[in-house]
Order: C-alpha cells, then sequence, then structure tokens
C-alpha cells in the first residue's frame, strides 16, 4: 500500500446535487434546501456538491425557481463548507456549446455567487471543449477540479485514462475526478485507475459512482486501498439505487482503519433526520426504478440522472411500457455514434434517439434529433471512435464534419443576446442575460414570472381497477377531434394529468387530408414555415422540443402550406395535425 493510502479519506456530499437529481427528477426546491445545507454546513465535508448539472434547467423550466438566488441561499448557509458545481465544459449547465464570452461570464457569475470548487467535464472527455472554462476558473481563484468521464467500450481503457489525468494535471488541476456516473467501474479498474494516477500525479484524487448497479460501494473500498483521497458519497435517505452510496455506511466502515475520515456519525444523525422528512415530502417522485439495483445497467450504460429522468419522459410520451424496448436499443445507438460516454448531453442525447427509434415505426433513425446530427457533424467534440460511413450518411447525408474545436465555430454572443433580453423586458439582474442566454426557449416565460411551480404529487390512495374508468376519450366538436384526458371522476383520481396551456383548443386530432401530425408530445420551439410556403420533401416545418431535444418534423412530400395550427409556446400530444401540405 503506497504511503498516500494512509492520509485521511476526504468526502464530498451529493445529496443537494446529484442525489436527487438521481432519484427524484432533479425537483428538490430550494426552500427544502437551505435547513438540510444548515446542518450539514457543522459537519466537515470536503465540499458539498450543490449546483450545476441538471438543478439549473430543472429550477426553471419545473419548479419557477432562480439558480442564482438558489446558489447565493445556499452559499449564505455553507459558511464553513466548500460549495461545488458540476460543469459541462463548454456546454456549462446546458446541452449545447456556447461561446467563449458565455463562458467567461457564466464562470465568473458563478464564482462571485458562491461556487468555490468546479468540477469541469466534457461529455466526450475531448479536453479541447474543457480548456476554456478550466482557464476560467483558475482566473477567478476556484479550485478546478479536472474529470475524466469513466466509461467502457472498446475505445477506452486504464491507459488512456491515465493519459488524460496527465493532460488535466497540466492544465492546472487543483485535483482529479474519476466520474463513473452509470456506475460501472468494477473494483479491479478502480484499484488500476487511482493507482496508476496517484503515482502519476501530485493532486488529489476523487472517485464518483453510482450504485446502479450495486458494484460502486466494493469499488470504494478498492480505491481506498488504492490511495484515492475523496470520495463522493449521498446521505442515506437519497443514497444507493441511481444515487450514491450512503455518507453514513462510508463513514462507519473506515472508522479505526488509516483512511477514517475523522467525521462524527452522531453529528450526521441531525442531517440524516432532516433528509427522512425531505425523503417523505417528495416520496411519490420516487419511481422503483430508480431505487432498485440494476445490472442491466451494466449493458445499456445510462446514468442515474438519466434513468428517472428517461422514466419520466417516458411517462410524458404514454410510453412507459417501451422502457425494456428502449434500453436495449440505447448501446446500439451508442455504438453507431463512437461509443460516447453517457453523461449529459450525450446521454439525452443517445437516450433520445433511441426513444425516437423505438417509438417511431419504421426504420431506425427515420426521425433524428437536431442534437443528434449536430453530434455527428463533429459540433459535439471528436467522438472516441468513429462513425460508421453508413451511420453517419443516414443521419447527415454528405454534410461536412467538421474536425476544429467547435467553440472556434461561434461568434462571441454575451452583448447581442443581452440587447435582446432587455429590449423584451427580462432583465432584472445580470445573471438573468446568463439565464437567457442558457435556456431562449424557457427562460422568457421563466423571467416574466409566468411559470408556475408544479405540484408535488401526494400519494393517493389505490384508484379503482384501470377499467373502471377511461384514461381519455376522444370528442368532436363542430367537426373536429379532440383528445381529452380524464383526470377524475366523482372525485377519484384517475390521472394526474393537466391539459397542456395554450392552443389545444384549436389543434385537431383524426385524419386531416394532407395534415402531417406530431409524432411525439413536446412544446412547439419554431414555426418555420407560413401558410402559402412551398416546401419540398424532408423541409423541416416544426421544431418540437422533447425529452429537452429539438425535434424537426419534416414534410413528407412537395407542396404548399395550407394551414398551421400552433403557434411556439404550444404543448402538443402525440397524433395531433401541426400542418396541412397540400
Amino acid at each position: 500500500m503506497c504511503a498516500a493510502s494512509f492520509h485521511k479519506i476526504s468526502i464530498t456530499d451529493t445529496t443537494l446535487r446529484d442525489a436527487h437529481q438521481s432519484l427524484i427528477a432533479t425537483r428538490l426546491r430550494t426552500e427544502d434546501m437551505l435547513p438540510l445545507a444548515r446542518a450539514i454546513d457543522t459537519i466537515g465535508f470536503f465540499s458539498v456538491e450543490a449546483w450545476g448539472g441538471a438543478t439549473f434547467d430543472s429550477s426553471i423550466r419545473y419548479l419557477a425557481d432562480d439558480p442564482w438566488e438558489r446558489l447565493r441561499s445556499l452559499k449564505g448557509e455553507l459558511r464553513h463548507t466548500p460549495v461545488q458545481m458540476l460543469l459541462r465544459g463548454q456546454n456549462l449547465v446546458g446541452y449545447r456549446h456556447y461561446p467563449d464570452d458565455v463562458v467567461e461570464r457564466f464562470v465568473a457569475a458563478a464564482a462571485t455567487n458562491g461556487v468555490d470548487i468546479f468540477r469541469v467535464f466534457d461529455a466526450l472527455n475531448d479536453i479541447r471543449n474543457m480548456r476554456k472554462s478550466m482557464e476560467e476558473a483558475k482566473n477567478v481563484g476556484a479550485h478546478l477540479q479536472g474529470t475524466i468521464c469513466y466509461t467502457t467500450s472498446p475505445a477506452h481503457t486504464i491507459d488512456t485514462f491515465i493519459e488524460m489525468g496527465r493532460e488535466l494535471y497540466a492544465l492546472g488541476s487543483d485535483s482529479i475526478c474519476i466520474k463513473d456516473m452509470a456506475g460501472l467501474i468494477m473494483p479491479a479498474a478502480a484499484r488500476d485507475l487511482v493507482s496508476g494516477l496517484k503515482a502519476e500525479l501530485d493532486i488529489p484524487v476523487c472517485l464518483h459512482s453510482h450504485s446502479t448497479s450495486g458494484v460502486a460501494p466494493m469499488s470504494y473500498q478498492a480505491a481506498v486501498d488504492a490511495g484515492v483521497d475523496i470520495l463522493d458519497t449521498a446521505m442515506s435517505p437519497f443514497a444507493l439505487g441511481t444515487s450514491q452510496p450512503p455518507t453514513e455506511s462510508v463513514i462507519a466502515s473506515l472508522i479505526g482503519t488509516p483512511r477514517d475520515t475523522g467525521l462524527d456519525l452522531v453529528a450526521l444523525r441531525e442531517v440524516r433526520n432532516i433528509c427522512m422528512q425531505i425523503r417523505e415530502k417528495y416520496q411519490a417522485l420516487v419511481s422503483p426504478i430508480s431505487e432498485r439495483v440494476d445490472s442491466d445497467v451494466l449493458l445499456y450504460q445510462l446514468p442515474g440522472g438519466m434513468i428517472s429522468n428517461l422514466v419520466s419522459q417516458l411517462k410524458e410520451q404514454d410510453a412507459l411500457n417501451r422502457l425494456d424496448d428502449v434500453l436495449r436499443e440505447i448501446p446500439k445507438v451508442r455504438e453507431d455514434l463512437g461509443y460516447p460516454p453517457l453523461v449529459t448531453p450525450t446521454s439525452q442525447i443517445v437516450g433520445t434517439q433511441a426513444v425516437l427509434n423505438v417509438l417511431i415505426g419504421g426504420e431506425r433513425y427515420k426521425n433524428v434529433s437536431t442534437e443528434v446530427k449536430d453530434y455527428v457533424r463533429g459540433l459535439y467534440g471528436r467522438p472516441p471512435a468513429p462513425i460508421p460511413d453508413e451511420i453517419r450518411t443516414a443521419i447527415i447525408g454528405s454534410d461536412e464534419v467538421i474536425t476544429c474545436r467547435p467553440a472556434d465555430l461561434l461568434e462571441p454572443a454575451y452583448e447581442k443576446m443581452k440587447q435582446q433580453a432587455e429590449s423584451a423586458g427580462l432583465v432584472r439582474k445580470e445573471e438573468d442575460v446568463l439565464t437567457y442566454i442558457l435556456y431562449p426557449a424557457i427562460a422568457p416565460s421563466f423571467l416574466k414570472g409566468e411559470r408556475k411551480p408544479e405540484e408535488i404529487p401526494k400519494r393517493l390512495p389505490t384508484p379503482p381497477a384501470p377499467a373502471a374508468y377511461p384514461a381519455s376519450m376522444e370528442v368532436e366538436v363542430d367537426g373536429e377531434i379532440f383528445s381529452v384526458r380524464i383526470v377524475s371522476v366523482e372525485g377519484s383520481a384517475v390521472g394526474a394529468a393537466v391539459m397542456p396551456p395554450g392552443g389545444r383548443e384549436r389543434i385537431p386530432r383524426g385524419d386531416i387530408e394532407g395534415g402531417i401530425k406530431s409524432n411525439i408530445q413536446g412544446m412547439v420551439l419554431k414555426v418555420l414555415v407560413r401558410r402559402g410556403a412551398e416546401v419540398k420533401k424532408g423541409d423541416p416545418l416544426i421544431i418540437l422540443e422533447a425529452m429537452k431535444m429539438e425535434n424537426p418534423i419534416h414534410s413528407p412530400r412537395d407542396g404548399k402550406v395550407a394551414d398551421i395550427f400552433v403557434d411556439v409556446g404550444d404543448v402538443v400530444q402525440n397524433g395531433d395535425v401541426l400542418v396541412v401540405v397540400d
């Protein structure tokens, strides 16, 4: 055992970020975080992961909760514990690359509002996409944790990960994180990778894993024996399943050993009790699929946070019964796309395309999201392995594939979009500009105060047999057919569906001559044509945002646009008629 292995283990607690992202689709609200943060601050953790990842998106999309105010409030409670965020390299907290001037502004604002440690990663392990955010983290005087996204494939080896660790060290990393987002790392691999990095580098090494496959606690012990310095854990009420191993259990397992954390289990009981109360409040959001050990993750490699979100997304499409089909499709899509590690945004890119391949009939890649096309064009970076020619042609035809750093193609955007946001009356504080830039589709309604927080569902008594009431029906009004979802009958709950806002009364269903239907549930992001326009077969007509990805609806024929039934912001269902092309 090397000398470093006798240093005490430090703990990064993930309850306030990755744990609830993994188990309850990132729905934990700031009001419930603050008393927990106050208690956590007394423990002596190395850091608390409390921001970044999907928390920014979910805050404005679902909770009407300002992520910048959340960060400031959490920093006010975490006075003795560093606040850590997960930063997606050039993607920041979004799903695409942003120009360098936006990266500069975002990192500076995050540090000013309370981030002490930036864990920076790139979904493809393409360091070109990490350089700018790493430089800015150093410029603001923060702790920079360079990150290796761990995965298994023919394109990934222990040696390639160690070489990446050397590059991250050369770029000024203060520590290195092995980010095992899907719980794939086996004990032997954890031992070899940790010991290999420790032999090469004189900075702390952290291991982050998930309990999805049930292997993580064993891999943590192997990492401890190999000299790891920091472990990521979650408080027990929000641990295990697709989340991290339990904080209390890991600390207890090391008591009396040379790697003893020195943290007080008795003091942790108060934190645990607060977590238990929070868990009870959000219990209805915890999917049994996210809680259980699932060794199939070793096959489909989906990270914990994406599993709970995938379940939520399939429920939105009324297609949860197709989950197994989607999970079988995911490794096929991943192989087709050159074995990207499955972490945001590539997990969403691969997962959403797998959903489209399964839910939309016909050949695979019949409907391709904008993000998959951009990925194949090289706009997300360099895939770990080459994309087969036949797959590339099926997705982008003869389009050019770029070889430069993707952000080199982006023009500065901050000042231009700041003017747009100010002209629209969206800016009350400087950070609102960044919110608008990151999420231009949903930020305007959030910044105007129009978005309402979704209700935390309550556990309901077991409903009557499904056959007692119809879940939905179609009704005809003045010759138009509308789909109506039944919410309750004489006070008995049948479903928790809410009629989508705006435009539903004018969106027809059924067969209309020349009608082009939505093939998925989503929000209208863009209407690309106008009435009377001539279109060619294959032209994009409508862009739907579904499962956080852009999904174009193409014209199946040459013709003229005779009618358009939707506007930007409308929520449409599978089968709704969007456009008529004669």
